[in-house]
């Protein structure tokens, strides 16, 4: 099993906790992305979102393709996951970023790919926005061209979205970088098979992520391609005892959010098929994250992660909050233990 990280781009996690002690400032991320690689993370995601949907749209949100060639350059191992939406994004100009990050952190850069939901960050900075088979479509088209920019010594494309004359895009990168993807349409899941390398899924429990494995297995080889590789997103409340991870759970799902807090719930609703309803209170922690059932004491959480990984999940793609303090106990009380003993 492989353990990343969201970068804590927007400050926190909880919509419910105003003042999470976590900063946006860089001294804070450039240390947490150096102490991560001490306390045994293998990856970090940076995410992608011009506004805070967490904290409101007022708070501050970090620009991930800002800051990752700071994070590749204070870090030595940690591989660097970086969301790109293809409707904010050319296909030209990210192969030519991946390409200098390449430089700066030689076989380190991963792309998470995000077919974007939400229609009213994209009209405030002034993206085209795609209805759902559409942004699909989009994205189909915006692989395929990154995919040959990214191998090709010449590239010429004329398609629906795209038109490329005689493209050359050099330095090529020291290797392909991983695509990983999540989604729960039938037509995500058709991109997904045909153009991933990973199944990111939000943290439905083991029995279920072993079904959602089996499926996108059988889809990948229908096509007669390699097998995926699958993660599993979740927010880690670890604590000495149960009793103390469920008075912490209990804490940060007090619902009393500003309706800023809670501005994108509606939209996010609305521009996504999803397979399971979205409450308000699995809401109130970003990502569906309590849904991975990582709330325990280290033992507990231990014998979670094993259940997953008995599903088929080699990526666990871990929130916390405070994130520093969390992250270093759940290096030393689980990353250590889990690794020590197999």
């Amino acid at each position: 099993m492989r353990f990343g990280y969201w970068m804590p781009i927007f400050g926190g996690w909880l919509r419910n906790v105003s003042d999470e002690g976590m900063s946006i400032a860089w001294p804070y991320i450039r240390d947490l992305a150096v102490d991560a690689e001490r306390h045994g993370f293998d990856l970090t995601l940076i995410a992608e979102l011009n506004l805070n949907d967490i904290k409101g749209h007022r708070a501050g949100a970090l620009d991930c393709w800002t800051l990752a060639p700071a994070v590749a350059a204070v870090t030595q191992t940690v591989e660097l996951m970086l969301a790109v939406r293809p409707n904010y994004h050319s296909p030209a100009q990210t192969a030519k970023a991946i390409s200098t990050l390449d430089t700066i952190a030689p076989g380190r850069v991963s792309l998470n790919v995000v077919s974007s939901w939400w229609k009213d960050e994209a009209s405030q900075y002034g993206a085209p926005f795609d209805v759902h088979d559409a942004r699909y479509a989009r994205t189909r088209e915006w692989l395929e061209v990154l995919g040959r920019l990214l191998r090709e010594e010449t590239v010429t494309h004329h398609g629906t979205l795209y038109h490329f004359e005689g493209a050359v895009m050099e330095p090529k990168p020291s290797r392909q970088p991983a695509v990983y993807m999540g989604g729960e349409s039938p037509t995500a899941k058709e991109v997904i098979s045909a153009y991933g390398d990973a199944y990111v899924m939000h943290g439905d429990p083991p029995e279920v992520i072993a079904t959602k494995v089996s499926d996108m297995n059988a889809r990948r080889s229908a096509l007669g391609l390699p097998p995926l590789r699958f993660g599993v997103s979740g927010y880690v409340i670890c604590r000495d005892t149960e009793e103390a991870a469920r008075a912490e759970l209990s804490r940060i799902l007090d619902v009393h959010a500003s309706p800023e807090a809670y501005a994108s719930y509606r939209d996010f609703i609305a521009g996504s098929h999803l397979e399971s309803e979205v409450t308000l209170r699995e809401y109130s922690v970003s990502n569906r994250g309590l849904r991975a059932g990582l709330i325990g004491t280290p033992a507990q959480i231990i014998d979670r992660i094993r259940a997953y990984e008995d599903a088929g999940v080699d990526l666990m793609l871990l929130q916390f909050s405070p994130q520093h303090e969390e992250m270093a106990r759940f290096g030393r009380d689980v990353i250590g233990h889990y690794q020590q003993h197999g």
